[in-house]
């Protein structure tokens, strides 16, 4: 057993022991296991694989609280990712998210690592919850930290977003869910540079939104701050997007509007992205759908649409079996894919299935 292995080992021990000795406190186990047969088809490219996390991501975590009087909580949560397929042999750590939270009636103060407020809306309002090959094309444009996988999003349009998905050093806080509907949160990373007046890393985040009956409605912000003056290597980034959903019965539809601004020296570049979805109950499963597109402000209007549809099948409350099926088109100098793994070209289509299974704990 290696040292990181113990570490781990001694930490889930240390977590356990404290969840028992305290009768105000609570600690809770749980985790998501999810694996798919996926195929990816791109011209003369094929691949089959055994892939994680098409449904919801799998994970491992632990999370507490505690009731410290007159209102007050103190809580923890700490959060890994899983890979079934290969049983995370690249190591297990809580970069999912590992956070402590002190809590009151006027709201939450969390610190550590933790989603951003912009990835929210992707990851609420998406049917796919952003996740799989039928993902909303946005999400692989913007994680993706290859030339080869994403639209252009390369020197020409700026580098990976940093804090897409996560943001390490951050203090946040939540409003109370007590405000007829309405909620929110603000988000500020820590930058932890030692030089003055380098402000490289910094991320500031807001999301705010009204749920109540049938609509749920969010608008989210945020800002990068890259090198000083920006470089392709670490340019500024501005995001935002607002999506919304509204529950018929029947059916859910929901819809979203993002916009990236990628700033460095002398040059700023602009992507946009669309999406509208579908979820339909029938039975004891649900049917989705969703379509979107992302496009760069470039020559030529690098451009990548995607259509998704799929069917969930609920054995249980905590067990599903599920199938997608996705077909990704790119014009102009777009080099998206259906999957990271094969490479884009531009002025063609790939396509995709996931075939898997779910099961929460």
């Amino acid at each position: 057993m290696n040292l990181n292995s113990r570490a781990t080992l001694a930490t889930l021990a240390f977590i356990t022991a404290c969840g028992s000795a305290s009768a105000q406190s609570s600690v809770t186990l749980f985790g998501v296991l999810d694996t798919a047969v996926s195929h990816y088809s791109n011209g003369p490219t094929h691949q089959t694989v055994l892939s994680n996390s098409n449904l919801f991501n799998s994970r491992l975590g632990f999370r507490g609280s505690e009731d410290l009087g007159g209102g007050l909580s103190a809580s923890f949560w700490l959060e890994g990712a899983l890979t079934p397929d290969d049983g995370n042999a690249n190591g297990f750590n809580f970069m999912r998210r590992s956070t402590v939270s002190l809590g009151s009636a006027w709201g939450e103060l969390r610190l550590g690592r933790d989603f951003t407020p912009t990835f929210w809306n992707e990851a609420v309002f998406d049917p796919f919850g952003a996740v799989g090959v039928g993902a909303l094309v946005m999400s692989p444009a913007r994680s993706s930290s290859t030339a080869a996988g994403r639209a252009r999003w390369t020197s020409d349009f700026g580098a990976n977003n940093p804090a897409y998905i996560r943001a390490s050093n951050t203090v946040g806080y939540f409003l109370p869910p007590t405000l007829g509907g309405f909620y929110g949160q603000l988000q500020y990373a820590l930058d932890e540079q030692v030089t003055p007046g380098n402000d490289q890393g910094r991320f500031m985040s807001g999301r705010f939104g009204y749920a109540k009956g049938p609509l749920n409605a969010a608008l989210s912000i945020g800002k990068t701050t890259g090198s000083d003056p920006a470089s392709a290597a670490a340019p500024d980034i501005t995001t935002y997007n607002l999506g919304a959903s509204y529950d018929l019965g029947f059916a859910r539809l929901s819809g979203m509007y993002s916009r990236e601004k990628y700033e460095r020296a002398a040059v700023s570049n602009t992507g946009k992205g669309y999406m509208v979805g579908v979820n339909v109950p029938v039975g004891v499963g649900n049917i989705v759908a969703a379509y979107s597109r992302i496009e760069i402000d470039l020559p030529r209007t690098p451009t990548s649409d995607k259509m998704a549809v799929g069917y969930v099948h609920n054995l249980s409350k905590r067990t599903a079996l599920y199938a997608t099926y996705a077909r990704l088109s790119n014009k102009g100098d777009a080099l998206l894919s259906v999957a990271a793994s094969l490479p884009g070209r531009p002025n063609t289509s790939s396509s995709g299935y996931d075939l898997g299974i779910r099961h929460a704990f």
